[in-house]
């Protein structure tokens, strides 16, 4: 579409191709007063995920994983209302959609390597503890009631 900022890069050279994207138009309930009575402003982006070949199939599959309570029938659908202007609700959708893909497609942390806690740090520890205790412990004599 003519207008819209760039191609919508997901990550490193993986594009959301403009082909694949469904957009839906309707009267929003957001901002724009009488204006949102008179023109479909609110944005529908559907993205057949299931279908697609733009991306690898690992990362297809990871997303197809981390986002299936999102998805009908493999179509990933994100909607705007938040701009009085169609065109804005439409780059925010964009932006919603990349940003959705890119975190259910990036590879998992690293799994923690549990570490112990050196030895002197404990002995420090436990013998700071000794301290304070035998400190308040003094106080308890006769002179401090």
């Amino acid at each position: 579409m003519e207008g819209m900022s760039g191609p919508h890069v997901i990550r490193g050279s993986v594009l959301l191709p403009e082909a694949e994207l469904m957009w839906r138009f309707s009267k929003s309930s957001g901002p724009g007063g009488q204006h949102v009575n008179t023109t479909d402003s609110q944005v529908e982006l559907r993205f057949d995920l299931a279908g697609t070949d733009a991306l690898p199939q690992v990362w297809k599959d990871r997303a197809l994983a981390r986002l299936a309570d999102r998805l009908v029938d493999g179509i990933v659908t994100v909607r705007s209302s938040d701009h009085r202007s169609q065109w804005r609700n439409r780059e925010t959708a964009a932006v919603r959609l990349t940003a959705l893909l890119a975190e259910a497609t990036a590879p998992p942390p690293k799994a923690r390597k549990p570490t112990r806690i050196p030895r002197g740090i404990n002995e420090r520890r436990l013998r700071e503890k000794k301290a304070r205790a035998e400190t308040k412990k003094g106080r308890s004599g006769r002179g401090w009631s």
